[in-house]
């Protein structure tokens, strides 16, 4: 898959994956990031259980990166820790 396919395919999951989460975005940069890393922790996790990883721009390989989006998205916010208003 080529880098524009990555970067789009993880904008959306980290799109997806922060309303699941958060419901509210971090802004399109940093969702793009940790979409594009969730989508390769997916790849990983799946490939590790004997699923198929991230085949292409295809909705099985969207949602991967979803998942791996969301587990990177739990992580980043035990880290980070949330905002107090």
């Amino acid at each position: 898959m080529s880098i524009i396919g990555w970067i789009v395919l993880g904008l959306i999951a980290g799109y997806i994956g922060s309303r699941i989460v958060d419901n509210g975005g971090k802004g399109p940069v940093l969702d793009m990031v940790l979409g594009i890393v969730g989508a390769m922790v997916g790849g990983w996790i799946f490939s590790a259980l004997g699923a198929a990883p991230v085949t292409g721009f295809n909705l099985y390989s969207l949602f991967v990166a979803v998942v791996g989006a969301v587990i990177v998205l739990v992580g980043y916010h035990a880290i980070a820790g949330r905002r107090r208003l």
